[in-house]
């Protein structure tokens, strides 16, 4: 497919290397020469200087014959514009990245009138990744599948867990009625498996377990690994994922405090959350973290601008006994860092936002009739999770799964029909309208 993104910033920048990867033609249009040559030497890809507005410079880049055209400068604005120019030289389809919560309650107009597909909002979406980790503490990371019904969980194994040095097919009774299934395992090393019957876990594995939100709260009650419900959460830094993520986690009835070094950001803070404590100050102040008693809270989340702080700062809570820490780091080498030391809820905005553009691109990339509904990258971008409808062009209907030419290292999970989850058996078989994973 032929793809242009406009800003090479650290969205642009991942999801062309990703775009790359998967053989598309893509090209690269931004103001500034550096992050260009930076691009196009890295990446091996089109160049162009300019402005993403500019219908010249966007008739240079391909837009009158693009199939796909991301707007991720770091301007509102400029990516709302930019879609529209691109839309009206014939693009097929646009993006915008739109991350102002101002915007939020007119989008649906703004798509209409400015002829933008899709809108993405990295913020908000990080926000929702957080406030689902936050409801469930026992997990390193939560994806949901089929609106919510299904969902994959990945957590560390720890010496006293009783899945340890134990073949999976010789798990209790208790565990196989539970309809679950052990989709992948990352390894210390950093090797992902796709695990059979007879995979042994061991202690620093880390699993990923896939099933209903039920059966996997009833798996973490016989693992004895259930944490008890999030009430008081304190947040460092109050930038644009602070504040979508205090929406989220006031209607779920949690306490928040949040530390900003920004006297005027604060001032706004506690007027849009009056119910929410609002500190000005230093969140990497070691004084002020203990004089609010930051420990006694039941989760830590570090947003603030700079990853290194993040790191820092949550494995000081972690080693303080805070139940859940809750790490943002957008540098893909420290986020592997993070979880050599123990820090395994680790979010990364620009890898979020990526996916979900990814997602896009391969649901209008599929001749086959089937509709990709979700895509999730796991354990560290080595595996993925995907979701997609199957309609009546979809080949193999009808056909069990045994007998289907699968590459090794493919899964079929989950298959969601109708008000059924089913954890399928190598009998069963796809039939149109599931919603398979």
């Amino acid at each position: 497919m032929k793809i242009i993104i406009t800003g090479s910033g650290k969205v642009g920048f991942t999801l062309a290397e990703q775009l790359v990867r998967e053989s598309h033609d893509v090209t690269i249009v931004d103001l500034k020469e550096a992050a260009l040559r930076r691009a196009a030497d890295m990446l091996d890809i089109m160049a162009v200087q300019g402005n993403g507005v500019s219908a010249n410079v966007l008739r240079e880049a391909g837009a009158d014959s693009a199939d796909l055209v991301v707007a991720t400068t770091n301007s509102d604005e400029v990516n709302m514009v930019c879609s529209l120019v691109a839309k009206n030289l014939g693009a097929k389809y646009t993006i915008a990245r739109i991350r102002n919560p101002e915007y939020n309650s007119t989008l649906a107009e703004l798509r209409k009138d400015l002829k933008i597909d899709m809108v993405i909002n990295p913020e908000r979406a990080t926000a929702l990744e957080i406030s689902r980790l936050l409801r469930f503490p026992s997990a390193a990371n939560i994806e949901s599948f089929c609106r919510g019904r299904v969902e994959l969980i990945g957590f560390r194994l720890l010496e006293e867990d009783f899945l340890v040095n134990r073949p999976l097919h010789a798990l209790s009774d208790q565990v196989k009625q539970l309809s679950l299934l052990f989709c992948a395992v990352e390894r210390p090393g950093g090797e992902v498996v796709i695990p059979n019957g007879s995979f042994v876990p061991q202690a620093g594995d880390k699993l990923y377990l896939i099933g209903r939100p039920s059966s996997l709260d009833q798996f973490f009650r016989l693992l004895g690994r259930y944490a008890q419900k999030v009430h008081h959460v304190f947040i460092l830094g109050g930038g644009k994922i602070s504040v979508y993520l205090a929406r989220i986690l006031e209607k779920m009835g949690m306490k928040l405090k949040i530390v900003e070094l920004d006297e005027a950001q604060c001032r706004l803070i506690s007027e849009k959350f009056p119910k929410s404590m609002v500190i000005h100050g230093d969140g990497s102040d070691q004084e002020l973290l203990e004089s609010e008693r930051f420990s006694a809270s039941d989760a830590f989340v570090a947003l603030t601008d700079r990853d290194e702080d993040n790191l820092i700062l949550s494995l000081y809570a972690m080693q303080k006994g805070v139940q859940k820490v809750v790490t943002k780091s957008n540098r893909q080498n420290y986020a592997g860092i993070a979880q050599t030391i123990g820090l395994d809820s680790v979010i990364s905005p620009k890898l979020i936002t990526a996916a979900q553009i990814l997602q896009v691109v391969r649901g209008m990339q599929n001749s086959q009739g089937s509709v990709m509904n979700t895509l999730y990258r796991i354990a560290d971008g080595s595996a993925e999770a995907m979701e997609f409808t199957a309609s009546a062009n979809t080949r193999h209907l009808g056909v069990p799964l045994k007998d289907l030419q699968l590459r090794k290292g493919i899964l079929i999970a989950v298959l969601a029909r109708g008000g059924d989850i089913i954890i399928p058996e190598g009998s069963s078989s796809i039939r149109e309208g599931d919603s398979v994973i």
